[in-house]
């Protein structure tokens, strides 16, 4: 009779934990909608020339980092300094038209993910610049922001 229910009480507990690995690449897939449905809200902005809708994908954390081949930036607002430098956001044709792919994505915790992609600027002239772009975002209180980006 123990081991009857030994075996009853394993088969539940291994049903129980089926059913809870099922669910976490629904939450993986959820959440990754929407990360890109964030990151698809800031390439609108840079798109329509927006700077503070374009920046509004990043947190506010004074840690958040910004890093590529010319240096680190820490701070959203160290970072829309740099864009504004870098491109004229009233332009089109120096700023370019972004769009992103994804690549990869990974859940690493409820509050964390990595997403790997491939940003593109497409340039009225024909020319293009493009370049791999790893971000770490957070769940904040107003979504998914970036706390970590490494584009070159």
């Amino acid at each position: 009779m123990a081991m009857i229910r030994a075996a009853v009480i394993l088969c539940a507990a291994l049903s129980l934990a089926s059913c809870q690995v099922a669910k976490e690449p629904e939450a993986a897939e959820i959440e990754k909608q929407a990360v890109v449905a964030a990151l698809a809200e800031s390439t609108a902005g840079w798109n329509s020339g927006n700077l503070d809708r374009f920046i509004g994908v990043y947190s506010e954390d004074p840690q958040a980092s910004y890093v590529t081949a010319e240096g680190l930036v820490r701070g959203r607002k160290a970072l829309a300094d740099r864009y504004s430098t870098k491109y004229d956001f009233s332009n089109p044709a120096t700023r370019g038209a972004l769009s992103l792919e994804t690549l990869d994505f990974r859940l690493l915790d409820p509050q964390h993910a990595l997403y790997i992609g491939r940003y593109t600027l497409a340039y009225p002239d024909g020319k293009t610049a493009s370049g791999p772009t790893s971000l770490v975002l957070q769940k904040e209180a107003g979504g998914w922001k970036i706390i970590a980006d490494h584009s070159s």
